[in-house]
């Protein structure tokens, strides 16, 4: 019942308060979420889940190959001014998510930034947590972006190779620019 709980504020985007009268008390389920992320356990079941589905589709548990991109996402009238900014290359206000995902699209790492932060000084401590994790990367795409310092560290201190890609829209990318090599 609490699982059902989490999973509906999560689904749809409710605030605790606002969880239907079917489940047990918000203040339990929260602390019941709380709990679980904290002690890891919800980053150890994404892990194991993660690799259950790269066993699945014929591939190895440990990633050879990344992408790096983010997302800007609007946020909602009650977020804190100073945890969101304006993007304005992408002309969205609110927060920025820093992806690094396997060529699958299943995510490695991931840092939350206001919006207004810049690509390439937001991903400064993804290739170290990426390194760390998973030691098995050698290859790591990103788009133009991510120019400049975290690339040149991340070739240089973490032994990866990097590419960019010229065009971060996905529709006039250059043929192949989010190909990873195989048994990524």
């Amino acid at each position: 019942m609490m699982l059902d709980a989490v999973r509906h504020v999560v689904d749809n985007g409710v605030k605790w308060v606002n969880l239907p009268c079917d489940f047990p008390p918000y203040r339990r389920v929260h602390a019941f979420a709380r709990r679980r992320q904290v002690t890891g356990l919800l980053d150890g079941l994404h892990d194991r889940l993660r690799d259950k589905v790269r066993q699945k589709e014929g591939r190895g548990v440990d990633p050879t190959a990344a992408i790096v991109d983010s997302q800007s996402v609007r946020a909602a009238a009650n977020i804190a001014r100073f945890t969101s900014g304006w993007d304005g290359g992408k002309r969205v206000g609110g927060r920025k998510r820093h992806l690094v995902a396997d060529c699958l699209g299943l995510v490695l790492a991931v840092a939350v930034t206001a919006a207004n932060v810049q690509d390439r000084d937001a991903a400064v401590p993804l290739p170290e947590r990426l390194r760390r994790l998973y030691f098995s990367v050698r290859l790591v795409r990103a788009d133009g972006g991510y120019a400049g310092r975290p690339v040149g560290w991340a070739s240089g201190r973490l032994r990866t190779s990097t590419s960019r890609s010229r065009s971060s829209n996905a529709r006039t990318a250059p043929r192949g620019s989010w190909c990873c090599r195989a048994g990524g």
